[in-house]
């Protein structure tokens, strides 16, 4: 799915690096522990994330996400968005709640990918 659909879906707002938008995401994951992230499996995939620190940026710069939505209406601050921009992740805004934000994307058709351990 392009990260441009994405942003249609959750009718959500580019912060930075809407030069990537057409780039393809094949996985999505959501949740506000970055520990949990970090087990993850690597893949091109989307993070949704209530969690508003530079933190998020680095763990998911770390994974190869390419795509950052923040839930709820939070926006990052201006050293996220230039973390971001450094290494390329677009960074959205969805006023949507993670749960209904997972769904939509669920519904159409961007999968979560499973974990050896699941």
């Amino acid at each position: 799915m392009k990260i441009k659909t994405i942003k249609e879906i959750l009718e959500a707002e580019v912060l930075c690096c809407e030069d990537q938008i057409e780039r393809h995401v094949y996985s999505a994951c959501g949740s506000d522990m970055m520990s949990d992230v970090l087990a993850y499996v690597k893949d091109q995939a989307v993070l949704l994330t209530g969690l508003v620190n530079p933190q998020v940026i680095r763990t998911a710069e770390m994974m190869d996400m390419i795509c950052i939505v923040f839930v709820r209406s939070k926006k990052p601050s201006e050293e996220m968005l230039e973390l971001a921009r450094e290494s390329g992740i677009v960074l959205m805004s969805t006023e949507r709640r993670m749960f209904n934000a997972c769904g939509l994307l669920y519904q159409n058709g961007l999968m979560g990918k499973r974990s050896s351990n699941v």
